[in-house]
């Protein structure tokens, strides 16, 4: 009996082994592939004037077109998310907003980092960090929302910024729920 314990021993162990990497395999699949956003609605939120509390806000969404690749239905959602949460929502809401006019010039996504590029009028907020915290928070919120999407990079007219005019929040790397 002793020869035959090391090799059920033996089989024990890979058979662990073998479960643990098939483990790491499948959540390592789920949390890296990209998921397309259910079709009807998307959520996008705004920041409330405390400046800290998000506010989910449903829109409606349209559905996947025959023949539309995942990627470009993704980059699709990404802009509609990203031009929902620049404007923010109906006027008779109390919201940290951006500056007048600010609109989504384009958007691109690489991998899980969604890269929006804003017009110049954003540069224009006059509410200081707390404007600046509230409107971008929201936009991160919005964006990484969509499966797939862990981050967010801005630019202003097709540039990387260190900051905006006001220097309180850093535009330099992508910014992720995290920083808040």
């Amino acid at each position: 009996m002793t020869p035959r314990t090391p090799r059920r021993s033996q089989r024990v162990l890979v058979l662990v082994a073998l479960l643990i990497v098939a483990s790491a395999l499948s959540w390592w699949v789920l949390s890296t592939r990209r998921s397309t956003p259910a079709t009807g609605s998307l959520t996008v939120y705004y920041t409330k004037l405390d400046g800290t509390t998000e506010v989910p806000w449903p829109v409606s969404m349209r559905p996947r077109a025959a023949g539309e690749s995942d990627a470009s239905y993704v980059r699709e959602t990404v802009k509609y998310a990203a031009v929902q949460a620049v404007a923010g929502p109906a006027s008779d809401v109390q919201a940290i907003r951006f500056p007048p006019g600010t609109h989504v010039l384009a958007v691109d996504v690489t991998a899980t980092t969604a890269t929006v590029d804003l017009s110049r009028e954003v540069e224009q907020q006059t509410g200081g960090s707390f404007g600046e915290n509230g409107e971008f928070k929201a936009l991160v919120y919005s964006l990484t929302s969509i499966g797939g999407i862990d981050a967010v990079q801005v630019k202003v007219v097709g540039r990387t910024l260190e900051t905006l005019p006001g220097g309180h929040l850093a535009l330099d790397g992508p910014l992720r729920r995290s920083d808040w």
